[in-house]
């Protein structure tokens, strides 16, 4: 006998609908913020939503939420002249890149202390994971191994790893929303940065000693950052910002 196939009703598939748009919102956003951390929409550019729909295979409406999204994140800016207003991706200057470090390096602090609350065995366990790719980042420093490509993959693992060990959710949240827009900045300038790279090195160094010790973890993250900013804004200095006006 043939059983006979039941129709879904219409709140089942509504009830599916909501997460596909939903999904597709997220989706947006992170390829939209990928697109523009990677240089790939470059500072200043103007942000067209047809276009970009395009670009991702993706319908109008979700891309019109994530660049909505991404403004109130600070990727995207309203610029506005006498006549319109267009959106753009946000520049990168050096009064933002000072503000971004220095709330990045309060955040990884803040985590650093939570890892020097940790049992001394954990920490010589960490203090080992984090020297270990410090040793990767000093190879490529002097020329013996490792290829510059490589450098910020590997000093965003060490940061992580602090972050990962000391931070509670909130922290890991707020952290893992200001990382990419300081990620713009060290991507885009990184090869005029690698001639500094042994500074990072010898406060990525202090940062591990701080680390086991249990002291002063947080002082070693914070100025690791704010001196961070320094060699920044020196780059910035000599190549000028990029998408101001």
């Amino acid at each position: 006998m043939a059983t006979k196939k039941t129709k879904k009703s219409p709140s089942a598939k509504s009830t599916r609908s909501k997460p596909e748009h939903g999904t597709s919102l997220i989706t947006a956003f992170r390829e939209i913020r990928e697109l523009i951390v990677r240089g790939r929409l470059s500072p200043g550019t103007w942000i067209l939503e047809a276009d970009l729909a395009e670009r991702l295979n993706m319908g109008r409406t979700p891309v019109r939420g994530a660049i909505h999204w991404l403004q109130r994140e600070g990727y995207i800016l309203e610029h506005r002249n006498v006549s319109k207003s267009r959106m753009i991706v946000a520049p990168l200057t050096k009064e933002d890149a000072n503000e971004l470090c220095l709330i990045i390096g309060n955040l990884e602090g803040i985590a650093g202390r939570g890892v020097a609350q940790l049992a001394e065995t954990q920490r010589k366990q960490i203090g080992a994971q984090l020297r270990a790719l410090n040793g990767r980042l000093a190879g490529i420093a002097t020329g013996q191994s490792g290829h510059p490509g490589e450098i910020f993959d590997i000093d965003r693992e060490f940061h992580r790893l602090i972050v990962r060990h000391g931070a509670g959710p909130r922290l890991t949240t707020l952290h893992g929303g200001i990382e990419p827009q300081t990620e713009r900045y060290w991507r885009l300038y990184a090869s005029s940065i690698i001639n500094d790279l042994h500074i990072s090195v010898e406060e990525h160094a202090a940062i591990i000693s701080a680390v086991e010790a249990a002291d002063a973890v947080q002082t070693a993250l914070k100025m690791n950052w704010l001196k961070g900013a320094e060699r920044l804004g020196h780059v910035i200095d000599i190549f000028g910002e990029r998408g101001s006006w």
